[in-house]
């Protein structure tokens, strides 16, 4: 099957990649390659019932398909250069965030519209964050919620499947260069293109590792994320998610000065799993509809760990803590934050005693047996810091999920254009190591499409 340019991945990058194509360069033909199911038959087996705990499904409905692992995300898209990855440093900072300001402005047009923005310009919360020790970094939000983001994507794919062939239940199994462009080998046929645009997000980093060995392309080491969810009563927080919806929030710890940050805020919303590799960790959804809402806000708290020599794989690392998770919990575990000080683990009559009930059925436990104690101690200054300025935060009845890992691709040698060292070889997304968000990964689509549609 042969076409002008072919997509590996549907996740965000994919999907304005496509789009972007499909607008600007409308006479090229685009295939797009992906793993999972469509947006349709995307569904989760577990519902807290008949099934309450992952079952290691072949293609993970919340990680793989169209939209990829943000389709059931909360649909937070944050323009700014100060955190979501280091787009910027190919593309030039105005550059990036005009990027980000066009993918916003296509989402209000397929569904988004009528969704706030919020700021941090002239907050006074910023200040406040100052006077703790705290630093809250800058950013306009656009939250979409997870019910108007599932619209959105819809929309979309309405839209593509005009123009654009897709091919769902299509994993890619091997990238070969080939006189004039790209062969990619899936076990459903070969398909050719003159340009390939490999978008395989965070769940693909152990294939695109394969891809970049093959096709020797240099990599380097890149940072894990591993942490806890944290949930207590919305109205904790609500001083901040009523202005900010999410602020992000860091603090660097006494004790070793490592940086602990607060990470996907979800106002009024649930605390969920996720299925990475196969392994089960945590994360958090909330939505638009006010029939959706809870009493709860939950987020994460993450220390990053960077490796050099003589260990490398951040990641290795991080999956190792998340399987010990695993096994000791049969999946999450959740624990009071009273129960953690006291050096005690969380039972179940302990959590159904609790003042905040939880939102995600998890195992009672001790997260000190799974989180190493340099991590550990920097979570627990960080939250008696957020407790100065959201007084209840440091509760003894507040829940920590583990673990939360946030892995990150091994970064990819690209020059400024997100091109490999083979011409017409592109690799976009938080596949590549280079963005860690639903917005800059998306602006990483739009940016390569337009320039091979400038070469034609």
């Amino acid at each position: 099957m042969k076409y002008d340019v072919i997509i590996v991945g549907a996740g965000p990058g994919g999907i304005f990649s496509a789009y972007e194509l499909m607008t600007t360069a409308p006479e090229l033909r685009v295939a797009v390659i992906e793993a999972g199911n469509e947006l349709k038959k995307r569904h989760c087996p577990i519902d807290g019932d008949k099934v309450k705990s992952c079952i290691k499904c072949k293609s993970c409905a919340i990680m793989s398909g169209f939209g990829g692992a943000g389709a059931f995300s909360d649909g937070k898209y944050n323009i700014t250069n100060d955190f979501g990855g280091s787009l910027y440093e190919y593309i030039g900072r105005k550059n990036a965030i005009e990027l980000m300001k066009y993918v916003d402005q296509i989402n209000l047009a397929y569904g988004g519209e009528g969704t706030k923005m919020y700021s941090t310009a002239g907050s006074a919360f910023k200040t406040l964050c100052v006077q703790n020790k705290l630093q809250l970094l800058d950013a306009s939000v656009r939250h979409l919620g997870t019910d108007i983001n599932y619209i959105v994507l819809e929309n979309l794919y309405k839209k593509l499947s005009e123009s654009v062939d897709f091919f769902f239940n299509t994993p890619a199994q091997k990238i070969e260069k080939i006189d004039g462009g790209y062969r990619v080998i899936t076990k459903k046929g070969e398909f050719e293109g003159e340009h390939c645009i490999v978008s395989v997000g965070r769940s693909g980093s152990k294939w695109m590792e394969t891809v970049c060995r093959d096709l020797e392309i240099g990599t380097q080491s890149n940072r894990v994320d591993i942490g806890v969810r944290v949930e207590i009563p919305a109205v904790i927080f609500q001083h901040i998610t009523s202005e900010l919806y999410e602020g992000k929030i860091v603090y660097r710890t006494e004790k070793f000065e490592d940086r602990v940050r607060t990470f996907c805020m979800n106002p009024n919303g649930i605390v969920v799993t996720e299925n990475t590799n196969g392994i089960v960790t945590v994360n958090g959804h909330s939505f638009e509809d006010p029939a959706k809402k809870t009493e709860n806000t939950n987020f994460a708290l993450l220390v990053a760990k960077h490796f050099s020599e003589p260990f490398k794989d951040s990641n290795g690392y991080g999956e190792n803590i998340a399987k010990l998770s695993n096994m000791l919990g049969g999946g999450v575990i959740v624990q009071r934050f009273g129960d953690l000080e006291r050096g005690r683990r969380s039972t179940r009559s302990r959590i159904e005693e609790n003042t905040v009930i939880p939102t995600l059925s998890a195992t009672p436990g001790d997260l000190s047996l799974v989180l190493p104690k340099r991590i550990l101690d920097g979570i627990i200054e960080m939250i008696y810091a957020l407790d100065t300025i959201a007084p209840g935060m440091a509760n003894d009845d507040t829940l920590l999920y583990g673990v939360e890992v946030k892995f990150y691709n091994m970064e990819v040698e690209l020059d400024e254009n997100l091109e490999t060292k083979h011409k017409g070889l592109y690799v976009i997304g938080d596949g590549s190591g280079v963005t860690h968000s639903l917005s800059h990964a998306s602006a990483s689509g739009v940016y390569v499409a337009r320039r091979i549609a400038s070469e034609k």
